[in-house]
């Protein structure tokens, strides 16, 4: 758009180097947030945490040079807290973990660049009598309160009813993968032949962060991916396992986009609203739970960063916690005492 900053894609971009730009309203790189991405590149981060941190990145820019602010460097907390503002006042309004995230991002490229946090405002205490003194700039805590996260996950029928609806084994694999295994979207789309391994009856999955782990197959879903390798895959020189089966895109690897269709098509089908490939991965998350999963077990069959986020799952829904009190009632050694009349 002319006349303000925006993002640009250059596949040419070299090893090292992000293929994300932020460009001025004249064309021109801003260089500070294209050297921190730069900088991201060479640490290895995958393209799509490039292309967030450019967004991020790209809003701050767009409201600095609106608001005339001087150099960047003099981010203060009370700027921090005007940058707030021009979000929530936005339409439609920002969601605090939008914003959030925004700030982290500015607050990386800052110590980036001038290698501390970006300062909180500075203040002292005044006692009478006594000369005021200026202390050390504070560090900036400035984050919204964002809404607690709570995982709601598929029920056994809505599970059963969306999972009876699937035609193929490729689709029938790819659901099982999500639910047995808890396996995130992308790390389904960049699944590679080679990575199922049979005799092992595992697959190595690689995650966010390129982190990888290696995790065990059931038997009903290494049979459904055996029999879409034998018999439904198309012959393709494309390494990734799941492939589109027909159309004109037949034999070349399967798109976010075509995951979203497929999953749309049997929501109508089914009825079932509230089923997407990431409500597999929550539903997965809290059936192990409720097997008795060890939280370190589970931290690594998801592949998270946190044990925080695994807790997650730990959260009872109602239902669950009316199930235990009755268990419970049931195994109570003293009887309820029936009034005589």
């Amino acid at each position: 758009m002319k006349g303000t900053a925006h993002l640009i894609f250059d596949p040419s971009a070299g090893p090292g180097y992000s293929p994300y730009r932020v460009l001025d309203g004249q064309g021109h790189s801003i260089r500070p947030i294209n050297d921190f991405l730069d900088a991201q590149a060479l640490r290895n981060l995958s393209p799509r945490s490039l292309r967030t941190y450019a967004f991020d990145l790209l809003n701050f820019a767009r409201w600095w040079v609106e608001e005339n602010q001087p150099s960047w460097r003099r981010l203060a907390e009370t700027r921090l807290s005007d940058y707030v503002r021009y979000q929530l006042a936005a339409q439609p309004a920002r969601t605090p973990n939008t914003v959030n995230h925004r700030l982290t991002a500015l607050r990386c490229l800052y110590r980036f660049h001038v290698s501390r946090d970006i300062p909180g405002s500075l203040r002292g205490p005044y006692r009478r009598g006594k000369p005021f003194r200026w202390t050390r700039p504070s560090r900036t805590t400035l984050k919204l309160k964002a809404p607690r996260r709570v995982v709601v996950p598929l029920s056994p029928d809505e599970v059963l009813q969306f999972w009876q609806s699937f035609r193929s084994y490729r689709d029938v694999s790819l659901v099982a993968l999500m639910l047995a295994n808890g396996l995130r979207s992308r790390e389904l789309l960049t699944l590679h032949c080679a990575d199922v391994v049979p005799l092992q009856a595992c697959i190595r999955v690689t995650g966010k962060g390129n982190r990888q782990r290696v995790l065990p197959l059931s038997h009903d879903c290494l049979l459904a991916l055996n029999r879409y390798l034998d018999l439904e895959r198309p012959r393709s020189e494309t390494p990734y396992l799941f492939v589109s089966l027909k159309g004109a895109r037949r034999g070349q690897p399967m798109t976010p986009a075509g995951l979203r269709s497929l999953f749309r098509h049997h929501r109508k089908q089914t009825g079932i609203s509230r089923a997407n490939p990431h409500r597999f991965r929550h539903t997965f998350g809290a059936d192990m739970v409720r097997a008795g999963v060890a939280l370190p077990a589970l931290m690594h069959l998801m592949g998270h960063a946190s044990i925080q986020t695994t807790l997650l799952y730990t959260e009872l829904s109602c239902e669950d916690v009316w199930a235990q009190y009755r268990r419970a009632v049931q195994k109570l050694l003293y009887p309820v005492v029936t009034p005589t009349p």
